[in-house]
């Protein structure tokens, strides 16, 4: 291997720009954590769009001038070149490669320990990732400050998983709607090798409280049931969130 990244092969380099990218995803992550852990995590939200509003727009134009892509409006012009159909296709492989680089995380840490340690490092991390996906999907909708039940019913179908996953909405009362998970791709994984549900309520709560509380701060939100609750077979998990009075 050469003394200096000028030096390295073809093949080495393009492995090792692939090892800067990921630097880069992981340092902005881990400087959004530091700061929430000093500030607070509402700060760290606001100051986190801040930045990226910044750096966004900075390295998406150095890479087009290297590569010789397009840019209209900060989007690369292919994106835009591509019809509805292919685009849902990149949405759905990205939701894909999101969950399997959980799972394998999740693997990863249960191969080393056991399953109650990856579990609660799964939930821990959930505490972080769903509020941080509810607020950019509130900005990105351009949702209000308090969006009520019917921005939360937009928001959750505009999830990272929710182009993968099949879900649906009940209107239960007009102060409430009941949120099912029917087809989860994790679940459907375990049940094709033979597996019991992943018992992943103690997450859900987590994960479904903090998405909604960030939409609204008023929202509350109860358990039907989730693994290892015993549920029907049309859904996996069912949350009621409610106003209330």
């Amino acid at each position: 291997m050469a003394d200096r990244p000028e030096d390295l092969n073809k093949n080495e380099m393009a492995s090792f720009i692939i090892g800067l990218l990921h630097r880069t995803f992981v340092h902005h992550t881990l400087m959004f954590c530091e700061v929430e852990h000093q500030l607070g995590r509402p700060k760290a939200l606001e100051l986190m769009e801040e930045a990226w509003g910044k750096i966004y727009p900075i390295q998406i134009k150095r890479l087009s001038e290297i590569f010789g892509f397009a840019l209209e409006d900060g989007v690369p012009a292919v994106l835009l070149s591509r019809n509805k159909a292919e685009l849902i296709k990149v949405m759905e492989a990205l939701g894909k490669n999101w969950l399997a680089s959980d799972g394998i995380w999740f693997q990863t840490i249960e191969s080393h320990y056991d399953i109650w340690e990856a579990k609660r490092c799964n939930d821990s991390c959930w505490a972080r990732f769903s509020p941080l996906e509810a607020s950019s999907i509130k900005k990105f909708l351009q949702l209000p400050e308090q969006a009520g039940l019917a921005g939360l019913k937009k928001a959750l179908s505009f999830r990272v998983y929710g182009g993968i996953n099949k879900q649906t909405f009940i209107d239960d009362t007009p102060d409430s709607i009941i949120f099912q998970m029917n087809e989860c791709r994790v679940q459907l994984a375990r049940q094709r090798k033979n597996m019991e549900d992943y018992p992943c309520k103690s997450g859900g709560l987590v994960e479904y409280r903090t998405f909604a509380e960030t939409i609204d701060s008023r929202l509350k939100m109860e358990c039907i049931g989730c693994p290892p609750d015993q549920h029907p077979a049309e859904w996996f998990c069912s949350w009621r969130f409610y106003l209330p009075r």
